[in-house]
C-alpha cells in the first residue's frame, strides 16, 4: 500500500532526482551534527550522562542532594561550553628555513597569526603537529589586522620524513571538557636525512669501456681519438699515422683518450635478519648514502636497488630524500643474497657494485651474493657492524670491507683503492 501511495505523490521517473537532491542534504545535516558533537571531549559525554542519572534518581527517589548535584554538572557544562564562543579566522602562515636536514640538527621555523577581519579575536591555542608529536602555541587576542609571530626549533634524533602541520586553532574552556578545533594551512615535509660524509678522489674507480665517457688520461690504445704524437719506442706500429709520417718525414702515431664506463651500483639491504640492531642499519644507510654521493660528484650513472624498489638517485637530494624515508623490508622479500639476484638480472652492464649490508650477513652469505653480480663488474662489500675495528678482507673476488662508524669509511675505502 505505500508503494503505491509512493507510486501516485512521486512519479518513477523523478525518484532518482530526489535522491540526487536529499542525499547531499542528508549529508550536510549528518556533518553538521558531526562538528557540534565533536567538540565535547569523552570526559564530558561522562558528566552528561552522569547528570542525567542523577536528575532522574534525585527525582525518583526524592533526593534533592542528586537533583542539586546534577544543576550544578549541568551549569558547570554550560559556562564551559560558553568559551567555544568566538571567531578565529586567522590567517596562518607556516614557514621551515629549511625542509631538509641532517639527522641531529634542528629544524626552525615560523609560525605567523593575522588578523584579516574587523573584530578582534580572543585569546586561543594553536596545535603544530611535528611526526608523532606536537606543539602548543598560546596566542594573545588580536586586534583587527593584528598579527602574531611564533618561532619554534623540531629537533632531529632520527632521520626520516616528518610531516609539519596542518596547524589547528583551539578554543577551548579551562577544564578541558569542550574543544573546538578548525584546521588550517597545508603540511609540510620535512626531510632528515642521514649523516654522511665527505672523501676525496674517485670512490671506487672506473672501468675501461668501449661505450664509456671520455676521461682526461690519455692512452695508446682505445676507441676515442685525441690527437697525433711522434713515434716513440715501444709504440704499437698499428697506431701509425703513415699520411702525416709521409708529410712530415716523421713517424707520428695515434694517442687516444681512455673511455670508461661509470655504472656505478649501490645494493643496499634494508632486511631486518641481516642486521643485529637498528644502529647497524642506520649505519649501512650513511654508508651507502655517503658512497652514492660521492659517485654523484664523480659524474658517474648512480643506481640504488633495496629489496622491493629502486631509490630515485638521480641528484644527491632526491638520493638523500630516498634514503630519508627508507624503511626495513618484509622478512619475505629476502636479504642480501636475493637483492644481488635481482641487482644481476636488471643492472648487467654495472662497472661497479657495492653491496651494503649489516654484521648478521655471514662470510658464506656474502661469497654467495657476491657470486651471483654481473659478470665483469668491481664487486664490493661493506658490512656495517658498530663498534667493531675497520677491517679488509676478500671472499671470492670481491673485497669485504667492515666498519664500526661512519668516520671510518673514508680510510677504509683507501685501503681498497691502493
Amino acid at each position: 500500500m505505500a508503494d503505491e501511495v509512493l507510486s501516485t505523490t512521486i512519479p518513477r521517473g523523478d525518484r532518482a532526482g530526489w535522491r540526487d537532491i536529499a542525499g547531499p542534504l542528508v549529508e550536510r545535516v549528518l556533518g553538521r551534527v558531526r562538528a557540534v558533537l565533536s567538540v565535547a571531549r569523552p570526559v564530558t559525554w561522562v558528566l552528561i550522562a552522569g547528570a542525567v542519572v542523577l536528575w532522574i534518581a534525585g527525582q525518583a527517589l526524592g533526593w534533592w542532594e542528586l537533583t542539586v548535584a546534577a544543576l550544578v554538572i549541568a551549569v558547570t557544562l554550560a559556562l564551559c561550553a560558553l568559551f567555544l564562543i568566538g571567531r578565529t579566522a586567522y590567517d596562518i602562515s607556516l614557514d621551515l628555513t629549511r625542509t631538509r636536514v641532517v639527522v641531529g640538527e634542528r629544524a626552525v621555523g615560523a609560525l605567523t597569526l593575522s588578523n584579516p577581519g574587523t573584530r578582534a579575536i580572543l585569546p586561543s591555542r594553536v596545535v603544530l603537529p611535528v611526526g608523532s608529536g606536537r606543539g602548543t602555541f598560546s596566542v594573545r587576542r588580536l586586534a583587527a589586522g593584528d598579527s602574531a609571530e611564533e618561532l619554534f626549533a623540531i629537533p632531529t634524533q632520527r632521520r626520516g620524513v616528518l610531516q609539519v602541520g596542518p596547524v589547528s586553532v583551539v578554543r577551548g574552556d579551562p577544564l578541558g571538557l569542550f574543544e573546538r578545533v578548525h584546521r588550517r594551512d597545508e603540511p609540510v615535509d620535512l626531510f632528515v636525512h642521514p649523516r654522511t660524509v665527505l672523501f676525496a678522489g674517485q670512490s671506487l674507480g672506473f672501468l675501461r669501456d668501449l661505450e664509456g665517457l671520455p676521461a682526461t688520461d690519455l692512452s695508446p690504445d682505445d676507441v676515442s681519438f685525441h690527437a697525433l704524437r711522434e713515434y716513440h719506442p715501444g709504440d704499437d706500429l698499428r697506431h701509425v699515422h703513415w699520411k702525416s709520417t709521409a708529410r712530415t718525414g716523421t713517424v707520428m702515431v695515434r694517442q687516444y683518450e681512455e673511455t670508461r664506463r661509470s655504472h656505478f651500483v649501490i645494493g643496499l639491504s634494508r632486511s631486518p635478519a641481516d642486521y643485529r640492531d637498528d644502529a647497524e642499519f642506520e649505519l649501512a644507510i650513511s654508508a651507502a648514502g655517503s658512497l652514492g654521493l660521492r659517485a654523484l660528484r664523480d659524474s658517474q650513472r648512480v643506481e640504488v636497488r633495496v629489496q622491493g624498489r629502486s631509490l630515485p638517485a638521480a641528484t644527491g637530494k632526491q638520493f638523500l630524500d630516498s634514503l630519508s624515508a627508507l624503511e626495513p623490508s618484509r622478512p619475505r622479500e629476502g636479504g642480501i643474497v636475493p637483492l644481488a639476484g635481482v641487482v644481476a638480472a636488471t643492472l648487467a652492464l654495472a662497472s661497479v657494485v657495492v653491496l651494503v649490508c649489516g654484521s648478521a650477513v655471514d662470510a658464506a652469505q656474502l661469497r654467495v651474493a657476491c657470486s651471483r653480480l654481473p659478470y665483469g663488474a668491481r664487486a664490493l662489500a661493506v658490512v656495517a657492524q658498530t663498534d667493531a675495528a675497520p677491517s679488509l678482507r676478500r671472499i671470492g673476488e670481491a673485497d669485504v670491507l667492515t666498519i664500526g662508524s661512519l668516520d671510518q669509511l673514508a680510510g677504509a675505502l683507501r685501503k681498497v683503492l691502493a
